[in-house]
């Protein structure tokens, strides 16, 4: 379960910000579950967090680091070498950040367990790596990395087995934690596996036929009886889905819809944008509530009515439907998503984060509780009024304005 995510110098995100899953202490949460931490400890944890702000403010930026992060932990040791310099994206507004490292570093908890994590890089190698257990409530060094120094590593208490042959395996452009993953270390592997079953992204652009393609042979298990759920219940007229093989082809899915004289199955390629978009978002939001795992998606409402967007949170949301305490990031533009349609909260104050770029174009991360809300404000008509930020500093009528008063040139 991720409790927090730190970064900077990664893409928009040139300072350090913060992303956190933990209510703060002076705001009680009905929706952040009880996570026990061993030793009658215990924290809450919010299933989901939204990011919202304007177009370009960086939202999807917070999303795109944890993949990163991700990538760097699972790839560095077998698929770095074949790089010229690292591969990683600092803040491109100021020459300036070439030259200083990127920063990575998340809590989480495994196996009533909090774990930090993180990493520096620079363009050639991994500037500094560390690895913090708390298993009693304080912190275990169990590895502190800093390239800067003679001797590179330390392992403070002699905790990790096989150290001296990790330091040798390990190049100076990969992270240890990678090594550890791919020689199946017994101590490491477990951290490094949770970046392996966390942090999938969903973005709306891209690889929607692998999903969809991964939602068809989801058809054939276990999951099937609970897509077919979801698309009946979505009122899109669907009443089923069946699997259809075509010759050689791979095979693809054809579903039914009601009509006066009964069902009638559509051709694949008929089905609307929106219809498959939400077929292909059953497949890895069904994988993730099983697993426990951490979903990124990307522009929840883009392709989604709000209606359906209001209803993965409330998967998220319910006890039963996540049992396995699966969390969701998710960015929008869709300020609907803060309440229901009776006025209600659909998210605390403390689960809704603004993104704001500021006069360099670098991205700034906070939380909607930093603008203390009154606790019967309704969210949505504040966002959109901008009490809180996180909306476009545009003026009603001014690209209008702006076009009828000639400073766009029209073209003969």
């Amino acid at each position: 379960m991720l409790l927090r995510f730190r970064v900077a110098n990664v893409r928009s995100l040139r300072d350090e910000q913060e992303l956190s899953f933990v209510p703060s202490e002076d705001e009680p949460s009905a929706t952040a579950r009880r996570t026990e931490l061993g030793g009658g400890r215990h924290t809450d944890v919010f299933p989901l967090v939204g990011i919202f702000g304007a177009n370009a403010s960086g939202k999807s930026n917070i999303l795109v680091a944890l993949t990163d992060m991700r990538a760097a932990v699972l790839n560095s040791y077998a698929r770095w070498a074949s790089f010229e310099g690292i591969p990683r994206k600092p803040f491109g507004l100021d020459p300036k950040s070439e030259r200083e490292p990127s920063f990575f570093e998340v809590d989480l908890v495994m196996d009533e367990v909090r774990w930090t994590y993180g990493f520096e890089l620079s363009t050639r190698r991994v500037e500094a790596e560390w690895i913090h257990s708390y298993p009693r409530g304080h912190r275990q060094v169990w590895l502190d990395r800093d390239a800067s120094r003679a001797g590179v590593y330390e392992w403070p208490g002699n905790r990790v087995k096989d150290r001296t042959q990790l330091a040798r395996r390990t190049r100076s452009d990969a992270l240890v934690l990678s090594t550890a993953g791919t020689d199946n270390h017994p101590q490491l592997s477990a951290l490094f596996h949770w970046f392996r079953r966390n942090l999938w992204i969903i973005n709306p652009e891209e690889e929607r036929e692998q999903r969809e393609q991964f939602t068809v042979r989801e058809l054939s298990g276990s999951r099937a009886q609970r897509i077919n759920e979801l698309l009946r219940v979505a009122d899109l007229g669907i009443t089923g889905a069946e699997i259809v093989h075509e010759g050689k082809d791979r095979p693809t899915v054809q579903l039914t819809h009601r009509s006066a004289t009964g069902d009638v199955a559509f051709d694949w390629r008929s089905e609307s944008f929106g219809t498959r978009s939400w077929f292909a978002l059953l497949g890895p939001l069904l994988l993730a509530l099983d697993e426990g795992a951490v979903l990124l998606v990307d522009e929840l409402d883009a392709s989604l009515h709000p209606r359906f967007a209001a209803e993965v949170i409330r998967l998220f949301h319910d006890p039963l439907a996540n049992p396995g305490g699966a969390q969701l990031v998710f960015t929008s533009h869709d300020p609907s998503l803060l309440i229901t349609p009776s006025g209600e909260r659909l998210l605390e104050p403390g689960q809704v984060w603004l993104t704001e770029k500021d006069k360099d174009g670098a991205t700034g991360l906070y939380p909607l509780t930093a603008a203390e809300p009154g606790e019967e404000e309704n969210l949505m008509e504040s966002y959109l009024a901008g009490a809180f930020g996180g909306v476009p500093s545009v003026v009603e009528g001014q690209f209008a304005r702006r076009l009828s008063a000639g400073h766009m040139e029209r073209p003969r």
